[in-house]
């Protein structure tokens, strides 16, 4: 089946109305917290409106329109804002479905689509670095003007795969708070001696400076990965020979990862729970690896429990705010208890974090799926 055509702007509210009062708190969405994976916002913050940034209700889309943010589909469904609005980066733009003529959950797989997405970065103009879509042209691209009831089928079925992708998000926020809750029940009273950081790793350092290439090469972090102390592989990029990277920086299972450069990720933890293929991370990112005194999940929660503190920590410029490994391993002390315990909350944690990462791996293959049957519904290829 196919379609007439109608133009975007005919479909969508671009932007829509919305009105915050200044020096009110709202939830806030910044652009690096959105993973163009995931259909809705995981963390999303409460700031002061002075004025500045896209603003958006729920139900609405924000869509990056930005370099390299459009390219990496930084687009998401807005909901849960406390006051029913809120604002996010300027960068945004945002799509409201019109009502009795587009359907809200359409709207949001519509803009992900190169329907829409490659126009827009065609469009782009500025300078390098800073280019952004061109709002003109993407209110005139032309898009298929699909029946309101069959929009709502075609994102019924795309969102049953984004629902199990948020309810495994879900499963995996639990059980990371199980393993955390447990680590604080054993140093709640059993902490025999506090030592510094540095003491208690055989591996504290930056990750590589990679020479990037588009296939065939090594995984590469960088502090876009780390999410709610999970690592997240959509940013992530490719350097080409695992050769040329030394191994011990080469990522083992359990090591833990801190951000260590930049703003608003700056002191953000996460741990590598895998190790079924090479991965390792850029210079951004430092390395923290359990020697023989203290095992490797025991000592990523003690950081994880220490997280706020870490990100104060940062020295030099607000815009070049870095992270010193040589600060981190003297000023940070870790907790210690008998190994007897530690050893035993070893083996309750692993069992819990390869869960997660099954989880995870579930959800790539959710999203893989869900991504291939996108354009074919929305082609009407695929009839509904």
């Amino acid at each position: 089946m196919s379609w007439d055509k109608i133009t975007f702007s005919e479909l969508v509210e671009f932007p829509p109305k919305v009105s915050l009062e200044k020096d009110e708190l709202y939830d806030n969405i910044p652009m690096d917290v959105v993973d163009g994976g995931i259909k809705y916002v995981q963390e999303i913050n409460q700031r002061v409106y002075t004025g500045g940034g896209a603003k958006f209700g729920n139900g609405d889309t924000i869509f990056a329109r930005i370099t390299p943010c459009l390219e990496n589909g930084k687009i998401a469904k807005v909901k849960g804002l406390e006051k029913g609005v809120g604002f996010g980066s300027t960068e945004f733009f945002v799509f409201r479905a019109k009502e009795n003529i587009s359907d809200p959950d359409f709207i949001f797989y519509l803009a992900k689509t190169d329907l829409v997405r490659q126009p827009a970065i065609k469009s782009m103009v500025g300078a390098s670095g800073r280019q952004r879509a061109d709002k003109g042209v993407v209110e005139q691209i032309k898009v298929p003007n699909i029946p309101l009831p069959t929009q709502r089928k075609i994102a019924s079925i795309l969102s049953a795969y984004d629902d199990l992708i948020e309810n495994n998000l879900k499963r995996i926020k639990l059980l990371e708070e199980k393993a955390f809750l447990r680590y604080k029940e054993i140093v709640k009273d059993e902490i025999f001696e506090e030592i510094k950081l540095k003491q208690v790793t055989q591996f504290l350092k930056r990750g590589v400076s990679p020479k990037y290439v588009n296939d065939d090469g090594v995984i590469v972090l960088n502090q876009k990965c780390i999410r709610n102390h999970i690592v997240s592989f959509e940013d992530s990029r490719l350097t080409d020979s695992e050769k040329n990277i030394p191994e011990e920086r080469m990522l083992q299972k359990f090591d833990t990862l801190i951000n260590s450069t930049g703003t608003g990720t700056l002191g953000r933890i996460a741990m590598n729970i895998q190790d079924e293929f090479p991965l390792t991370v850029d210079s951004h990112i430092t390395i923290v690896r359990a020697n023989h005194q203290i095992t490797p999940i025991y000592l990523c929660m003690s950081l994880f429990a220490m997280e706020n503190v870490i990100e104060m920590m940062g020295e030099g410029a607000t815009n070049q705010t870095e992270l010193s490994p040589k600060k981190v391993g003297e000023e940070i002390k870790i907790p210690l208890v008998a190994n007897t315990l530690m050893n035993k909350y070893e083996k309750e944690a692993v069992p819990i974090f390869n869960l997660i990462w099954n989880l995870q791996k579930q959800n790539t293959k959710i999203r893989e799926a869900r991504d291939i049957l996108l354009p074919r519904l929305m082609s009407g290829e695929i009839e509904v």
